[in-house]
């Protein structure tokens, strides 16, 4: 069975432990040595930083598990910043991760469903993602929910010294809404 629910703090340890699998799963390529142990350990998926973002009340996490076993997350970015628009107007949809056997199922559809859900319930104006430039697969799916991308940049330097140079390019896309 099939459940979506809005994660605690004391997810933190799951959410933790399914990010880091799921990244394995899908971007140990991006980097040089070392860099994929950084960004998993210290920067982004420490059971600490998920804590942190778990508490701060602009980020709303949601654990998607399948018959009790954790499969996927969403991350939500309440009010965050995108070009035109002030950021109470605009919710970013920061993470949305799967694990690799439960994708093509239509999961990741309803986490998307979710987040545009969410997005009308706090009356935005925009619903936007960052994605990989290089991620073809992502940026197909994104555009079939309705998402067009609307500008590009690169991860700085040195912050992602450790990543390869041909993955650092980024699309960010966004939909519009209709209230």
């Amino acid at each position: 069975m099939i459940k979506i629910e809005k994660a605690t703090l004391s997810d933190a340890e799951i959410l933790s432990n399914l990010a880091k699998a799921i990244y394995q799963e899908n971007y140990l390529h991006l980097w040089l040595p070392g860099g994929a142990d950084w960004y998993m350990n210290q920067y982004a998926y420490s059971i600490h930083q998920i804590e942190k973002e778990l508490a701060d009340p602009n980020n709303a996490y949601y654990l998607l598990q399948d018959n009790q076993e954790p499969v996927g997350y969403l991350k939500l970015v309440l009010c965050s910043n995108l070009n035109g628009y002030d950021p109470d107007n605009a919710l970013e949809i920061e993470r949305i991760y799967l694990l690799e056997n439960r994708k093509g199922k239509g999961l990741g559809k309803k986490m998307m469903q979710l987040a545009m859900d969410a997005a009308l319930a706090l009356n935005k104006k925009v619903i936007f993602l960052k994605a990989m430039d290089s991620s073809q697969e992502a940026i197909a799916f994104y555009q079939h929910q309705g998402y067009s991308i609307c500008d590009t940049f690169s991860l700085p330097m040195p912050s992602f010294a450790l990543m390869k140079e041909s993955y650092r390019g980024m699309l960010i896309l966004s939909r519009l809404l209709n209230h």
